[in-house]
């Protein structure tokens, strides 16, 4: 009886696979890192066929871990980082890199390179424009391609096929070149909403006429919860499964983490309406969804059925946060390389430090957390971080200050996030929080009493590959539809509830917070 599935998720460094039964338990789940090729400041790119390798590698050493026979596999689902892997007409590898290793055939989403194409985006000005927030963002997938066919024309010339990365991993597992409707929505500017999606007048704007014949997309989309076929002879050998196994449509990665934890309240509208994702990792997203349309400056969406039926999806997010914390920490005289033990070592020190001295503690400390750009409110990838109160003092205990008071910028951009989308109509006042962040005890208490949300943790340590199982399960038909699946296989989750007694504290914390922008600004725009 096939009643187990494999979901596969491809982060930033890694790719891990886990085995789920049709009740959302994981029973076990391997990661095998990836290369990530640095050439220049704001380029970032992968290997298409080392992401492969690292992807099969973890699924057949998970499904062995499981002790799970193959027959009993029924789906596997793949999520991943929304870059750009691009193939000739015959599927082989082909450069995207500047220096010229045709084995870089992938950018990777937090490369910037487009950064002049996305500005042209943004200025144009074109309705397509109202679903990203009324800007452009150089990790979306259109200024990434423009960049291409503008400094890269040999490549442009030679490429047969363009791919969001979890629909490169669907092609590779199907030979299908369907393409999910999560991807095409977010990442390539279609319209889900609309007949034909693929807006002819945006396309010859940006240059990119002959984009949906080059890369091969086509005009449907499927949707998250179905199937785009079953494993070709290949790929279910290097996988290590057979070939009866379904594999479903592909999903962002942080939306995959939104179906993860927010799964209870697929199939109730009304109250999913008051919930929302955060998907806290290297960068964060806060993912919600709405039954009707909201527009909104600064956040990506609204995506219609980029991952629910029938529902909008919005998203704003933070380019930098775990990341942001491994830098400061790198960069101190006091700090070395970001372990995850110096990190509890610092953090154990933040509390001791606090607890002596109270609300003095790195008082004059303040922090604009925008190191790599502003997704949102702002949407200025151009953005630049701000320190304010720094002394010369190189001590570890100054470290420390400087780290609890990054996690307070971190959790007020959140807040700042939140409080734009309650100005354009969101309601929400729980955030379910996954990734590696629940780690992080300073920025799982920030988020509840900085923010004023209940804050759920989802009893599993992996929601993004839970999720990824959900539209597995879906796909295969182990439960009726994806809402049935996500409330089905949800584990309930353990509450967080904000300290008011804090609220006076972090409200002034919020308006210097605020007050650093308008210096900020003030200071750019300065003759």
């Amino acid at each position: 009886m096939r009643d187990h599935v494999i979901a596969v998720d491809i982060g930033t460094g890694s790719a891990r696979a886990g085995v789920f039964d049709r009740d959302g338990r994981l029973l076990a789940k391997t990661e095998h890192p990836i290369v990530m090729n640095r050439p220049k400041e704001n380029h970032a790119e992968h290997d298409s066929e080392d992401i492969w390798g690292a992807v099969c590698e973890s699924v057949r050493e998970s499904r062995e871990a499981s002790g799970i026979d193959v027959g009993r596999i029924a789906a596997i689902g793949f999520d991943a980082t929304c870059s750009l892997v691009v193939r000739d007409r015959d599927g082989c590898q082909i450069s995207v890199s500047t220096e010229g290793d045709s084995c870089f055939d992938t950018i990777v989403w937090l490369d910037h390179r487009a950064l002049r194409e996305a500005e042209f985006c943004t200025k144009s000005a074109h309705r397509v424009m109202e679903h990203s927030g009324h800007f452009m963002s150089p990790e979306m997938q259109i200024p990434k391609l423009m960049w291409l066919k503008r400094n890269m024309p040999d490549t442009w010339s030679r490429m047969g096929h363009a791919f969001d990365l979890a629909d490169f991993m669907t092609w590779k597992a199907t030979g299908s070149i369907q393409r999910s409707r999560c991807t095409l929505t977010a990442k390539w500017n279609y319209l889900a909403h609309e007949t034909p999606g693929w807006q002819e007048d945006f396309l010859a704007l940006t240059g990119l006429e002959d984009l949906v014949d080059r890369a091969r997309l086509p005009m449907e989309t499927v949707p998250v919860g179905r199937s785009v076929g079953t494993l070709i002879a290949e790929a279910a050998e290097q996988l290590g499964l057979d070939r009866e196994v379904r594999v479903s449509a592909g999903m962002v990665d942080a939306y995959a983490g939104a179906l993860g934890v927010l799964g209870a309240y697929a199939g109730d509208a009304g109250r999913l309406e008051r919930q929302l994702g955060l998907i806290a990792g290297t960068s964060s997203c806060i993912v919600g969804f709405s039954a009707d349309q909201k527009m909104s400056h600064g956040m990506w969406g609204p995506y219609y059925e980029a991952v629910l039926a029938g529902l909008w999806l919005v998203e704003g997010g933070q380019s930098a946060t775990g990341g942001l914390l491994d830098h400061v920490v790198r960069m101190h005289a006091a700090g070395g390389d970001p372990t995850p033990a110096l990190h509890r070592r610092i953090i154990d020190r933040v509390n001791e430090l606090r607890f002596v001295e109270g609300g003095r503690f790195a008082e004059r400390l303040h922090v604009l957390p925008d190191f790599h750009g502003n997704r949102s409110p702002f949407a200025d990838a151009e953005a630049v971080g701000v320190i304010s109160g720094l002394t010369l003092d190189t001590s570890f205990d100054g470290l420390c200050r400087l780290y609890w008071r990054t996690c307070v910028a971190i959790a007020l951009g959140i807040r700042h996030i939140l409080e734009k989308m309650h100005e354009y109509g969101y309601v929400s006042d729980t955030l379910h929080v996954t990734g590696g962040h629940v780690r992080n005890a300073l920025l799982m208490e920030l988020y509840a009493d900085s923010t004023g949300c209940k804050v759920i943790v989802p009893d599993t340590n992996d929601a993004v590959l839970l999720g990824t199982a959900m539209a597995a399960a879906a796909a295969c038909s182990l439960h009726a539809d994806l809402p049935t699946a996500a409330s089905a296989m949800y584990p309930g989750g353990v509450e967080r509830i904000p300290d008011r007694t804090k609220r006076a504290a972090y409200d002034r914390d919020y308006r210097r917070f605020l007050a650093m922008y308008a210096h900020r600004a003030e200071l750019e725009t300065m003759a």
